[in-house]
């Protein structure tokens, strides 16, 4: 028997929690074993992290800390640091004579190309804080030129005296051979440097300088303070009597331990949107959905991915702190960081994001956002600009005395006013106009990001089912499901904390890699050797059962980049990247292939929540009210139901509003509804059939 069907069997509760820290609120998940019910939390974040994390301690009173068998949280400290630069560790470079400015220098990218006066970002170290000594390996592995012993420890001791906090070192074809990057931090050692020491051969050990050079100096310049905080955590949860294994998300969707996101910090910087997306594949495999898109808008930001047979897309170098236009990533606009994530379209499209009126007379959206604290203007702290809520608010779509069940009072005249102030005045129109304005571009600019992941990517969104969640996807999923030709969305259960519960279905998981450079397609002993390494490394934290997931980085000899491909004994991988090349770029060649890194995924079973299944057939439940809401360019009567009272079996038409604790779902006109056996709700257009498939 599992460990967790053991615990779910005993007569006895236990508990497994799970804290999503957004840009807003703070989402908390507690999953009772005995009885597979889910309890649900939602505070506001506050300004640090760990505040916000150990504030959720409040709601397990009652609850015997020693019965809390895990506790696993996404944390967006990663990519707050590097957005506001504050906090950021003071940190020194080391690398090669000559390659000095090698993260200033970067690559041709320019985040805006015809702009002679563009700006790249402002380096993480400055110039007087990298270092050079002189040595260099050859490509292959030989040493050229020896370390220069009295250079470097001359650095060290400046570096210890100058009291920096952390360390990066990145030398010339370090992937290949290590040797110098260790010589370097064991003189640091021998200074007495207490700080942290990134070395590129351990945080990024693939070819090409600038990239993994830049990847090292943002694992060390966020080391120090994710660990502090990090550390804390663990050191106030222990306090207060608890004393199971605490997780972190990492940026591809898996779990990792306190002790590796405070030395690679770098896994972690995506943390939040990975759990979503997580959460979706497996309600995808249990209501057995092949292709499935997701999305979700919380306060700050919407973001929308694409699962495959239960996989998303995943990407292995991303821009850190960058920006995004229309849903893409701005290239050249961030920090490059070569990290396996879960690749979303992201755009600045939630509750929070604040609207306004341009030079040119037009409706903006964003990229600010009012946040939780003061908020939009509904929530009477003294903000004054209008959002995306205020507009809902206005037009009737969200429920102003039932936020948080009714926990958070808000004031629709603010946001009224706010609205025709800032709006309405200057375009000629009432508060209603100025909403629907608000509403109908925040849909656009969604439905544009599905189209980046989806059309843009050979992919029908028509043979797509939508899966809408985050405190404010719901209330739009049906719009933009129209406006991209998805014709049938699946509410889950507390959409406006389904990341919080992604979080409790994860499994201990990381990558390791090996540049290999070859044209010889055998890689059995190559995949040896990172099996021995990720064994020892999970051994040191007390994991030793493991399964392997390998894959094969490979390209047309010559070219720049490669394609990630499965790895199995007897497959052709020559014909097998033929055949994706095609479908990805349109052709395929008789080129020779060259594999230029192998990469394994190590995976460690750790404890999951189980999902319930509803018993309770109710085929008819009243509404609680029928107010005027907008649809379509006007107000017209709608029924308004509290999803708390629903059941299996559940069914009703569109034009009607579903009110949750969480989160309000928006059911257009022309759409029809049923609650399935897990408590999710499945929207299907009009004129398409209502089916319900679940295992």
């Amino acid at each position: 028997m599992s460990t967790s069907n053991k615990l779910a069997s005993e007569n006895s509760h236990h508990y497994y929690v799970g804290i999503d820290v957004g840009g807003t609120f703070t989402d908390v998940v507690i999953f009772d074993t005995l009885t597979r019910k889910v309890e649900v939390v939602k505070v506001a974040t506050t300004k640090k992290p760990e505040e916000a994390v150990l504030g959720v301690l409040e709601t397990l009173k009652g609850k015997e800390p020693r019965k809390v068998e895990l506790i696993n949280h996404a944390t967006t400290i990663g990519t707050n640091l590097l957005l506001t630069g504050r906090g950021l560790a003071k940190t020194a470079l080391i690398t090669n004579r000559g390659f000095r400015d090698i993260i200033e220098i970067g690559r041709q990218k320019r985040p805006e190309l015809y702009n002679l006066r563009t700006q790249r970002p402002t380096p993480l170290v400055p110039r007087r804080d990298r270092f050079t000594v002189s040595g260099r390996i050859h490509f292959d592995g030989a040493e050229l030129e020896a370390l220069d012993e009295k250079e470097l420890r001359s650095i060290a001791k400046k570096i210890t005296n100058e009291n920096f906090q952390s360390v990066a070192v990145g030398f010339l074809n370090s992937f290949v051979n290590d040797g110098h990057e260790k010589k370097v931090k064991r003189a640091l050692q021998r200074v007495g440097f207490l700080g942290h020491v990134s070395l590129s051969s351990e945080v990024d050990p693939e070819y090409r300088e600038y990239e993994r050079i830049s990847t090292t100096v943002v694992n060390a310049v966020l080391a120090p303070p994710v660990s502090v905080y990090l550390s804390n955590l663990g050191r106030d949860l222990k306090r207060n009597g608890f004393s199971c294994p605490i997780y972190v998300m990492t940026s591809e969707g898996n779990s990792t331990t306190i002790a590796w996101a405070s030395k690679y910090p770098i896994s972690i910087i995506e943390s939040g949107p990975a759990a979503g997306v997580l959460a979706c594949a497996e309600l995808a495999r249990k209501l057995s959905l092949g292709k499935v898109a997701t999305f979700d808008m919380g306060g700050t930001t919407a973001k929308a991915g694409m699962l495959i047979d239960f996989v998303p897309d995943i990407s292995y170098e991303f821009e850190a702190a960058g920006k995004t236009h229309s849903g893409r990533s701005v290239k050249g606009s961030g920090y490059p960081v070569r990290h396996p994530f879960i690749d979303l379209a992201e755009v600045s499209a939630g509750g929070g994001t604040i609207a306004s009126v341009d030079e040119a007379g037009s409706v903006r959206l964003g990229p600010q956002s009012a946040g939780a604290d003061p908020g939009p203007a509904a929530y009477g702290k003294g903000g004054d600009e209008p959002t995306v809520t205020d507009a809902n608010i206005v037009l009737g779509r969200l429920n102003p005395n039932y936020l948080l069940g009714g926990k958070v009072r808000l004031y629709p005249e603010k946001s009224s006013f706010a609205l025709e102030r800032k709006i309405g005045k200057r375009l000629g129109m009432n508060a209603e106009q100025a909403a629907d304005s608000i509403v109908r571009i925040v849909n656009h600019n969604m439905a544009r990001a599905m189209s980046i992941v989806s059309i843009e990517r050979g992919r029908d969104p028509r043979e797509f089912t939508l899966i809408a969640f985050g405190g404010a996807g719901p209330m739009h999923a049906c719009a933009v499901a129209d406006e991209i030709g998805i014709n049938r969305i699946i509410f889950p259960e507390h959409p406006g904390l389904f990341s919080a519960y992604g979080l409790l279905r994860t499994d201990l998981a990381r990558m390791f890699s090996k540049p290999v450079l070859t044209s010889n397609l055998n890689f059995a002993q190559d995949f040896l050797d990172l099996e021995r390494k990720a064994v020892r490394a999970f051994q040191q934290e007390g994991y030793a059962k493991l399964r392997f997931q390998r894959f094969v980085d490979l390209r047309y000899k010559g070219q720049s980049f490669q394609i990630v491909l499965p790895w199995k004994e007897n497959i052709d991988l020559k014909v097998e990247f033929g055949r994706q090349h095609k479908r990805l770029y349109g052709y395929s060649s008789a080129d020779d292939v060259e594999a230029v890194n192998v990469k394994l995924r190590a995976i460690a079973v750790i404890l999951k929540i189980q999902m319930r299944e509803e018993r309770r057939l109710r085929k008819k439940v009243l509404p609680k009210e029928n107010r005027r809401v907008w649809f379509r360019g006007r107000f017209t009567p709608a029924d308004v139901y509290r999803f708390e009272d629903f059941g299996l079996g559940v069914r009703g038409s569109g034009g009607s509003i579903i009110e949750g604790y969480d989160s309000t779902i928006v059911l257009e006109e022309d759409w029809s509804w049923k609650m399935d056996q897990y408590r999710n709700i499945h929207a299907q257009k009009s004129g398409k059939k209502l089916q319900l498939n679940a295992n």
